[in-house]
C-alpha cells in the first residue's frame, strides 16, 4: 500500500514557520481516520533553541475533522511533552469534529482535554487560533496558559451566535485572547516571542538572555514600566480587556518576569480587573517567574451593581492568587493605595517579599476623603465652605497619616524609593530572591472561589 502525505500542506507549512530553520520531526504522518488523514500533523522541534512539541490542525484533510485518531495523536504528543518537559503549541483550524454518526468524537475531545490539563502548570501551552475553532475545540484551546488569534480568526462554543460573537476582536475585549495579530505570520512570530520568555516547564529557571537599556518617554504607567523593564521587552498580554489592571511579560537585567499593575480610574477595580490580574499572578507562579506588582487604585469598585454582580468573589481570587503564589513578589505603591486593594496587591496578606513606596503615595484605610469625615469631622463644623474644607483636610490627611513615610515607620512597606532608583533597587530586590525556597501546605489544590 502507498503510504503518501502532503508536504506542502497548510498545517505543515505553519509548523515549518515555526520552529528554527523549518526543521521538526514529524509523529504519526501516516495516521488516518477511517480512509482519511488524520487531520493534523504533530511533531517536535526547537523555537529559539528551546525544544517544543507541537500541532497543528490540517484544513487540507477533511477540514481538519477532529476524530479518535487526531486526538490520539495530540494525545501522545502531549504525553512527550510531559515526559521531557517540554512547552506545547497548539494551531487551531478545523471545521468540527469527525462525523460519522456515531458518538465517537465526543470521546475524542475528551482525550484531548484530559491530555492538556494533566500538564496544566507544568509546561507552558500556548494555542494559536488561525481560523474557525469551535465548541469542544474552544475549550480546548482555552485550556492553554495564553491565546492568541489572528484577525480573522473565529472562536465560539455554539453557532448561531450573535455575528461577530466569536471573532478576535470580541475574544480580545472580554479576556478570552491574550493577543490578536493581523495574520498567521505574525502570530507564530508572536509564539516564538511567547517561547523566548517562558521557562520550558515548571521545574525550570526563568529564561535569561541580553538585555537593552531601558526606553524613555510615555507617561504615568507606561512610562513607569518602561523605566524598569529592559529596552524593546515588554510584551503586554489582555490589553483590551479591563483597563483598570495592567499585565505583561517582560526581562529586567535579561531576566523574565511578571509586571502586574493597576492603571488608576476613579471606579477602582472591577470584577473583570480582578479576573485579569489573577489569572496572570497564577501563570506567573506556576512557572516561578518574578512578579512586579506596581500598585495605584482607589480600591475595589463599591457600587451597587459591583455588589450585585457578586464581583466579591473575583476580588476573593485575586486575593486568594496573590497569598497562595510562592513565586518572587514584589510590589511598588506608586500612587494611591486604599483599604483592601492595598491587602490583596501589597500587603502583608499577599505575602508580598518586599513592598516599596514613592515618597508621594498614599497608603490608607479609607480614602482621603471618607477618612476626614471618620477622624476629623470635628473641623469640618462651621465652615463656610465645605467642600474646600474637606479637600484642604483630604490632603492635609494624604501627607500625614496615610503618607508613604508614616507606611514606613509603621512597618506596613519596606522602603520607600523614587522612579529614579527603582529600577535598581528592584534589580536588586530580584537578584537576592532568585534563590527564593517556599512550599504550600500539602493538598489537592485551593478552592478558591470561581
Amino acid at each position: 500500500m502507498q503510504m503518501e502525505k502532503n508536504a506542502a500542506s497548510p498545517a505543515r507549512q505553519r509548523l515549518a514557520s515555526l520552529f528554527d530553520d523549518g526543521v521538526y520531526q514529524e509523529l504519526g504522518a501516516y495516521v488516518k481516520e477511517k480512509d482519511a488523514p488524520a487531520g493534523a500533523v504533530t511533531g517536535y522541534g526547537y523555537v529559539n533553541g528551546n525544544p517544543v512539541c507541537a500541532f497543528a490542525q490540517d484544513q487540507s484533510a477533511v477540514s481538519g475533522a477532529v476524530g479518535m485518531a487526531q486526538a490520539e495523536k495530540i494525545a501522545k504528543l502531549y504525553a512527550l511533552a510531559a515526559k521531557v518537559g517540554a512547552p506545547v503549541v497548539g494551531i487551531y483550524d478545523s471545521d468540527g469534529a469527525f462525523v460519522d454518526g456515531t458518538a465517537v468524537s465526543l470521546n475524542a475531545y475528551s482525550s484531548m482535554l484530559s491530555a492538556a490539563a494533566s500538564v496544566s502548570g507544568v509546561v507552558p501551552q500556548i494555542a494559536l487560533v488561525a481560523g474557525v475553532c469551535n465548541g469542544s475545540a474552544a475549550v480546548m484551546a482555552c485550556t492553554a496558559d495564553l491565546v492568541i488569534m489572528t484577525e480573522d480568526a473565529e472562536l465560539y462554543l455554539t453557532p448561531g451566535a450573535e455575528k461577530n460573537a466569536g471573532s478576535a476582536e470580541v475574544c480580545a475585549a472580554n479576556g478570552t485572547a491574550a493577543l490578536t495579530v493581523s495574520d498567521t505570520d505574525a502570530a507564530l512570530a508572536q509564539v516564538r516571542a511567547l517561547i523566548n520568555l517562558l521557562p520550558v516547564n515548571n521545574l525550570a529557571g526563568v529564561p535569561c538572555m541580553e538585555y537593552a537599556p531601558p526606553e524613555a518617554g510615555g507617561s504615568g504607567l507606561t512610562a513607569c514600566v518602561q523605566g524598569i523593564a529592559d529596552g524593546g521587552s515588554v510584551t503586554e498580554l489582555y490589553a483590551a480587556y479591563a483597563d483598570a489592571a495592567y499585565t505583561a511579560l517582560a526581562t529586567v537585567n535579561g531576566a523574565t518576569v511578571g509586571i502586574a499593575a493597576t492603571n488608576k480610574t476613579d471606579a477602582g477595580l472591577t470584577a473583570a480587573d480582578c479576573e485579569k490580574l489573577a489569572r496572570f499572578v497564577r501563570l506567573c507562579d506556576a512557572f516561578s517567574i518574578p512578579v512586579i506588582t506596581l500598585v495605584d487604585t482607589p480600591g475595589f469598585a463599591g457600587n451597587t451593581e459591583t455588589e450585585l454582580a457578586g464581583a466579591v468573589r473575583a476580588m476573593t481570587r485575586l486575593a486568594g492568587s496573590y497569598a497562595e503564589a510562592t513565586t518572587a513578589k514584589i510590589s511598588v505603591v506608586t500612587g494611591t493605595a486604599v483599604g483592601a486593594a492595598f491587602t490583596v496587591l501589597a500587603g502583608k496578606g499577599s505575602n508580598t517579599d518586599i513592598s516599596y513606596a514613592y515618597e508621594t503615595a498614599c497608603i490608607a484605610p479609607l480614602a482621603p476623603e471618607a477618612a476626614v469625615e471618620f477622624l476629623w469631622h470635628d473641623k469640618l463644623q462651621g465652615c463656610k465652605d465645605l467642600e474646600a474644607k474637606r479637600r484642604e483636610l483630604a490632603k492635609e490627611y494624604a501627607a500625614t497619616l496615610a503618607s508613604a513615610g508614616s507606611a514606613a515607620q509603621t512597618g506596613v512597606v519596606d522602603e520607600i524609593v523614587t522612579p529614579e532608583t527603582l529600577r535598581e533597587t528592584l534589580c536588586s530586590a530580584l537578584a537576592m530572591l532568585e534563590g527564593k525556597r517556599v512550599t504550600n501546605l500539602p493538598r489537592k489544590h485551593s478552592n478558591l472561589p470561581f
